[in-house]
């Protein structure tokens, strides 16, 4: 099952730029990893300004989903609404 995932990250305030660095690089490792396992299929930034990313992944249910993101370096900082997806009569795809 596909689901769509729009993300709103808050660091906390007072947090070191040591501690900020250290996670978003671990973060983009465990993404590198997820995409591996055909979990992560997409990764978008809006336009907007802010730290916030949609994302399209794959998982068997939303339980699992969730499970997944709980494995995120910077989950305790994201604020994350989940959106799950269903086939559509007209995708071109």
């Amino acid at each position: 099952m596909e689901f769509l995932t729009e993300v709103l990250l808050t660091v906390p305030p007072g947090t070191r730029d040591d501690e900020i660095a250290r996670r978003r690089a671990a973060e983009a490792g465990r993404a590198r990893e997820l995409a591996g396992q055909g979990h992560l299929l997409r990764l978008w930034r809006p336009a907007e300004a802010g730290w916030r990313n949609i994302g399209l992944w794959s998982a068997r249910d939303e339980d699992e989903l969730r499970a997944l993101l709980r494995t995120l370096p910077l989950f305790d900082w994201m604020a994350v609404t989940i959106r799950p997806l269903g086939p559509h009569p007209s995708d071109p795809g």
